[in-house]
C-alpha cells in the first residue's frame, strides 16, 4: 500500500506541474530559467533545516557516491531547464506526451548496460501505454518550426531525465530518500543558477505576481520536495522500468487538468479511450511484476 500511495502521489502532483509551470512562466510571470532556478533553490532551502534538525541519514558514502549524485543533479538541471524553455513553444500536454517515451529510452539503456533485466511485458506495457498517449493527442499534434524546436528540447530533457534516473537507482540505494533529495535539489538549483548567470539574469517581476508566485511555491514544495522524496523512495523498492511507468500516467493527468482549468481542451470519447489504453499498458507492466511477489529492485 505505501508503494501504491507514493506512486499515485507522484503521478497526480507531477501531472499537474505541466499546467502550473505555464502559470508560473506565463504573461506577467517569471522568466523561464529564473523560475526553474528559484523553484529548486526554494525547495533546497526549505528541506535543508528539516534534514539537519532530524539528523537524517545515511548520507552518500565516499567520493564516488557524492560525485554521481552531483552528476544526477546537473542532469536534472539540464532536463528542467529544457522543459521550462520547451514549454515556451509547446503545450504542457504535448510535453507530457513526449516524456512518455522515457520507458522506451530506459529499456534501451538498461539493455545496453545490462544493469537490469528488461522483460517483454515491460516493453509491451510501455508500447501499449505510449499508443494510448498518442491516441489522446492524435488530433493535437500540430508542429510549426517554433514547436519543432520545443519538441527537440523536450526530447533532450527526456534523455537527461532517463540518465539521472539510471544514476540515482544505482548510486542512491543506501542513502536516506530525504537526504538524497536535498543533495539532488541543491545541485540542481546551483547548476540552474550558474546557467542564469552565464546567460545574464532577466529582471524578475516586482511586486511578485500573485498567481505566478503561488505556482512557484507549489512547484518548489509539492513538485520538488514531496514528489522527488517519494520518487527516490520508490526507486529503492521498484525496478527502474516499473517506476518509469509514471511518465505514462502524467499525460492523462495533464490533459484533464488542462480541460478543467484552461477550458481549451474538451475531454471526448477519444480521450477516454486513450486513457483506458494507457492504464491497460500500466496493468500489463505492473501486474507482471506483482505476480512474481516482491517487486524486483
Amino acid at each position: 500500500m505505501p508503494v501504491v500511495l507514493a506512486y499515485l502521489l507522484c503521478a497526480i502532483v507531477w501531472g499537474t506541474t505541466w499546467h502550473v509551470i505555464r502559470i508560473c512562466t506565463g504573461p506577467g510571470g517569471y522568466p523561464s530559467l529564473e523560475a526553474a532556478a528559484l523553484r529548486f533553490a526554494i525547495a533546497a532551502v526549505v528541506l535543508a533545516p528539516v534534514v539537519v534538525a532530524a539528523r537524517l541519514g545515511p548520507w552518500p558514502r565516499g567520493r564516488r557516491a557524492w560525485a554521481w549524485i552531483v552528476v544526477a543533479g546537473v542532469l536534472d538541471a539540464v532536463s528542467y531547464g529544457l522543459v521550462y524553455l520547451g514549454e515556451e513553444r509547446v503545450s504542457g500536454g504535448l510535453a507530457a506526451v513526449l516524456f512518455a517515451t522515457q520507458p522506451l529510452m530506459l529499456a534501451a539503456l538498461l539493455t545496453a548496460t545490462r544493469a537490469e533485466a528488461v522483460r517483454r511485458t515491460d516493453l509491451l506495457g510501455a508500447v501499449i501505454a505510449l499508443a494510448g498517449v498518442a491516441l489522446i493527442f492524435a488530433e493535437r499534434w500540430q508542429v510549426s518550426s517554433r514547436q519543432a524546436a520545443g519538441l527537440a528540447m523536450i526530447l533532450a530533457a527526456v534523455a537527461a531525465s532517463t540518465s539521472y534516473s539510471f544514476i540515482l537507482k544505482r548510486e542512491a540505494q543506501d542513502v536516506h530518500p530525504l537526504v538524497s533529495t536535498l543533495v539532488f535539489l541543491a545541485v540542481t538549483a546551483a547548476a540552474l543558477t550558474l546557467a542564469v548567470l552565464a546567460r545574464g539574469p532577466a529582471p524578475l517581476p516586482w511586486p511578485p505576481p500573485r498567481d505566478a508566485t503561488w505556482a512557484l511555491i507549489y512547484l518548489a514544495l509539492m513538485g520538488s520536495i514531496v514528489t522527488f522524496a517519494a520518487w527516490l523512495w520508490l526507486l529503492q523498492r521498484l525496478t527502474l522500468m516499473a517506476s518509469s511507468t509514471l511518465v505514462l500516467v502524467l499525460p492523462v493527468v495533464a490533459l484533464f487538468v488542462d480541460a478543467i482549468w484552461e477550458r481549451e481542451l474538451r475531454v471526448g470519447p477519444r480521450t477516454y479511450l486513450g486513457s483506458a489504453v494507457v492504464f491497460a499498458g500500466l496493468a500489463v507492466a505492473l501486474f507482471a511484476t506483482t505476480r512474481r511477489g516482491k517487486p524486483r529492485v
